[in-house]
């Protein structure tokens, strides 16, 4: 698996959530907001997710494995500490 694109949209908050990010896999599979969070000094990234009724939370795409999780983060947060903000 190969990480062909990546947009980063970073943000101008005060919020822990500093960005949004989507990739394109293989130049075939694209996920889209993927989210970049700051809390207490460590960048990481939260994958999509939806609401279940009891208030929590449920990926809706996410790595298998930690080798691909890891190769994701990585990827999106170099990408992170290099993009301009936009406001």
């Amino acid at each position: 698996m190969e990480i062909t694109g990546i947009k980063i949209k970073k943000l101008a908050t005060d919020n822990k959530m500093k960005a949004i990010a989507s990739i394109t896999i293989d130049d075939c599979f694209a996920i889209h907001d993927i989210k970049v969070i700051e809390n207490e000094d460590k960048v990481f990234v939260a994958m999509p997710n939806k609401r279940l009724k009891d208030g929590t939370f449920k990926d809706v795409a996410h790595p298998i494995n930690f080798e691909t999780r890891a190769n994701i983060e990585k990827i999106i947060i170099d990408a992170y500490n290099n993009a301009e903000i936009e406001e």
